[in-house]
């Protein structure tokens, strides 16, 4: 093989990957899969999706139910929306700060919905139960760092941040489900959160 040869087969070589990065990888592949074909999703669908052998897949997981029960352990961590809530400015105006902070916690309850709803009734064979942090653990943790972008705000609060944190955290994913009203928008709940239901011009 000559210089060039060499020199073009090294620029096309993807950088080695470890098994944890590859193992993420493959995960983050796989879930919008899962999500759209449920348990039925076939584990060479999801090497070609991320570019890699099926043989590669179990290198790092020990079979299908495996990289099943990993991808819905990441799809119910809380990890990436404490992460998202943590990323928002604290200097910006309460309102601004809690409709952004709505949006990455109704971006975390759809793609945990989108991938038990699959689960649930794509076919296949159920991984079963997840280990991982409780869902009262991964509440308390979300709640925690929700009460951290209105602690800036604590001394015009009517209660601690802890308990805003939790009122918020609950209206936000009870809202009221009818066929002619669609669910709030993050900007909406926060301003009914805030200045409550009557309208501006109500005595």
């Amino acid at each position: 093989m000559t210089a060039s040869k060499e020199s073009q087969t090294t620029r096309r070589r993807a950088p080695a990957m470890s098994p944890e990065q590859r193992r993420e990888m493959i995960i983050q592949t796989a879930i919008p899969l899962i999500a759209e074909y449920g348990a039925a999703v076939t584990t060479a669908k999801i090497a070609r999706a991320a570019g890699i052998g099926e043989g590669t897949i179990f290198r790092v997981f020990a079979d299908k139910d495996a990289l099943l029960q990993a991808c819905v352990a990441e799809a119910l961590s809380p990890e990436h929306a404490i992460r998202e809530l943590d990323a928002i400015d604290i200097s910006q105006p309460l309102p601004v700060r809690l409709a952004e902070a709505g949006e990455a916690l109704q971006a975390h309850m759809s793609r945990m919905g989108a991938i038990l709803g699959s689960l649930g009734h794509g076919g296949g064979k159920h991984p079963g139960t997840v280990r991982g942090a409780g869902r009262a653990e991964s509440t308390a943790r979300i709640r925690a760092a929700l009460a951290e972008l209105l602690e800036p705000d604590k001394a015009t609060l009517r209660r601690p941040p802890e308990q805003i944190a939790a009122l918020f955290f609950g209206l936000l994913f009870t809202q009221p489900r009818t066929e002619d009203e669609p669910d709030l928008t993050p900007q909406e709940l926060v301003d009914v959160f805030l200045h409550g239901a009557l309208s501006g011009g109500a005595k």
